[in-house]
């Protein structure tokens, strides 16, 4: 406190920063100093209930979620093993093709759909985790591996404390005493799940060579992750109630009320022998001195439309999703300006891939795999111990993303590639395939082709030029191009000269 009041006099003194100051316009501005893996430890658990609440509850929060997965992963982020050997490589990722369908351990989807359930888990509660299970040869696996799916609540927030020697446990992760994780305390059931009796409270230690913890950290020295819903969820929630009141205000206004009042009734206390009731085209006569009023409800006229724009603006803003992503609405903006949100959108959904999905998942998993796969004997590598990073070595190809004119874009590619401005390899890696396999699959689909006396090719295309192959009927081309020719010289020979005009 004396330091703060200390800090706050120098600050009043010296001046320089308005956003340090504690004038009128600042004076309500308490911002706490605390790190983030204290607000973490005291909130982190309301922020991804109320976050997974509105998941299920809210449609935009719902839309910007599955928007978030859908771009991170689309069809999966998928190995192109970087090996010289083509024999060895095509093996390599046939197995590891097979190995995909196996590789949840709860048997719901194979490793691509758990990409994208890692995804939605890091966007909705900022932290997932993976845990390699081993399994036995008898358990009939491609290779003895899969990975089970852990929630950010399976692993308590609230369990911090020294351990004997240097060690310690901060928020349910145990590090030695040069800050290294070596390992992880999970709930044996999630706290939440009241259909699974039994083992309430009960931890176990899970060494972390046996876990991968995939989260974004926003700030240095963080160590557990926190929801993308924490800075929209005050206004998803509140934008859900004003809706829910203008919705029973149309309800209200929709009704017909009507109110009899009389002047002077001259039975006051006793009730009405019958209600009036009132039907389309019917004339209702009334007593003489009565009349009929209807209440007025108060339209939400021309401000309505324009408050949910600018609200769902700011919420989109909060998540990192474009405002037509969030909504589904297309109608605000044009070619333009939604190529440009896009081009945004799509450069941050880059960033992430590689430094969260590639490098923390994928890379681990892979590097896991292999090495199971080779002591498991389902593949052989000569000279993997003493060579294993050369053999690892491997890359990571996203699912292209689609424009709104692919015709276009597809022209472009083509003339960059023509242009020498980047390779065909290049090109079909941005697209998520490897240029090894798609060439060795055109080449197939050529030589069937020509078996059967059939080219698919379009006249003019960079395949019929030189060095793109000869397909079944070129050689006939060929042989009309030159009779043509011939025949054209032959006419030219016939033909006399003309003779010189004179001066």
């Amino acid at each position: 406190m004396v330091l703060d009041a200390f800090r706050a006099r120098l600050g009043s003194i010296i001046g320089g920063f308005d956003a340090a100051q504690s004038h009128r316009r600042m004076r309500g501005f308490r911002a706490s100093r605390a790190h983030v893996n204290t607000l973490i430890a005291a909130s982190g658990e309301t922020i991804t209930a109320r976050a997974r609440w509105l998941v299920r509850n809210n449609g935009y929060a719902a839309n910007a979620v599955d928007a978030f997965a859908n771009h991170v992963v689309g069809d999966g982020i998928k190995p192109s093993s970087k090996i010289a050997d083509a024999a060895k490589k095509e093996a390599l990722q046939k197995l590891w093709l097979a190995w995909t369908d196996e590789a949840d351990a709860e048997g719901l989807t194979d490793f691509f759909g758990l990409q994208r359930r890692a995804a939605r888990e890091v966007f909705l509660a900022g932290e997932v985790f993976l845990r390699i299970r081993t399994r036995r040869p008898e358990d009939g696996l491609t290779v003895p591996m899969q990975l089970q799916m852990l929630p950010s609540e399976m692993l308590p927030q609230d369990m911090t404390r020294v351990l004997p020697g240097a060690g310690s446990i901060r928020q349910g992760i145990e590090f030695d005493g040069i800050g290294r994780r070596v390992a992880y305390h999970f709930l044996r059931r999630h706290p939440g799940d009241m259909t699974d009796p039994g083992l309430a409270g009960e931890t176990v230690r899970v060494p972390a060579s046996e876990v991968i913890h995939i989260l974004d950290p926003v700030e240095a020295g963080q160590l557990r992750g926190v929801s993308r819903f924490a800075a929209a969820v005050v206004k998803l929630f509140t934008l859900d109630l004003y809706d829910d009141a203008e919705l029973e205000r149309k309800k209200t206004a929709a009704m017909f009320a009507m109110f009899i009042t009389s002047p002077a009734p001259e039975t006051a206390l006793d009730p009405a022998e019958d209600d009036l009731e009132v039907e389309p085209g019917q004339v209702v006569r009334l007593d003489p001195g009565e009349n009929v009023t209807t209440p007025s409800t108060p339209d939400s006229g021309s401000t309505y439309e324009p408050f949910q724009y600018r609200t769902l603006l700011q919420i989109g803003a909060a998540l990192g999703v474009p405002y037509g992503y969030l909504t589904g609405d297309t109608a605000k903006g044009n070619f333009s300006n939604t190529r440009i949100a896009l081009v945004d959108f799509r450069r941050r959904i880059s960033a992430f891939q590689h430094s969260v999905m590639v490098y923390q998942l994928c890379r681990a998993v892979w590097t896991r795999w292999m090495d199971m796969a080779v002591l498991a004997g389902a593949i052989d590598l000569p000279g993997y111990v003493t060579d294993r990073r050369t053999w690892l070595a491997c890359d990571w190809l996203p699912t292209k993303w689609d424009w709104i004119d692919p015709a276009k874009d597809a022209s472009a590619e083509i003339l960059q590639i023509e242009a020498g401005l980047k390779s065909r390899t290049q090109a079909i890696a941005e697209r998520g395939y490897d240029a090894e396999q798609v060439d060795r699959e055109i080449a197939a689909e050529r030589k069937r082709e020509a078996e059967l006396g059939l080219d698919f090719r379009r006249p003019g295309s960079p395949a019929q030029a030189a060095g793109g192959g000869a397909g079944p009927g070129d050689a006939e081309r060929q042989r009309q191009d030159q009779q043509e020719e011939g025949n054209q010289d032959d006419v030219d020979e016939d033909r006399e000269p003309r003779p010189a005009e004179e001066g």
